[in-house]
């Protein structure tokens, strides 16, 4: 017998992770000066807005999503804006009220990313513009600004896992 059954302790549930699917939930792709705006010199001045929710699906079930909006103007012309919402379905189990907050609004982003970079990037071409490469993001430290900015608010940490 282990020690943990012999003082009358249920041994700790071992954590478990997967990614259950991985989809777009939403896509938008504007390109509203069109296409006077392809006789411009291509020096666009590039806004990138993204956040992240999550909400739990059933037990130990969460889906997260990443939502980036990319605005590209020439000037006062937008040139293109393009939203995508990459959504992902997780089983996360047996994690702590706070490691279950990083895991969201972290950890499953960092997943999401490369999926959301892709998705704009080839709505940038198919709209006829240059190839745009997001640069990488860091999640824990935009997590860790969220966290400092929700304690500083209410005086307790928020485990909500929006950016």
């Amino acid at each position: 017998m282990s020690d943990n059954q012999t003082n009358g302790q249920t041994p700790p549930l071992e954590k478990e992770f997967a990614i259950q699917k991985i989809y777009i939930k939403d896509v938008s792709f504007e390109t509203p000066n069109s296409p006077a705006i392809f006789t411009q010199k291509w020096e666009p001045n590039v806004n990138l807005e993204l956040s992240t929710a999550g909400r739990p699906l059933a037990d130990g079930v969460h889906e997260v999503v990443l939502s980036i909006t990319v605005t590209a103007k020439i000037g006062d012309k937008t040139a293109y804006l393009v939203e995508a919402q990459q959504a992902g379905v997780f089983t996360i189990r047996n994690f702590n009220e706070q490691e279950l907050g990083p895991m969201l609004g972290s950890f499953c982003p960092n997943i999401l990313f490369p999926f959301a970079r892709e998705t704009i990037s080839d709505l940038v071409i198919k709209g006829g513009f240059p190839q745009l490469l997001l640069a990488p993001v860091n999640f824990d430290a935009l997590f860790a600004q969220h966290m400092q900015n929700q304690q500083q608010k209410t005086g307790t940490p928020s485990p909500e896992p929006v950016h």
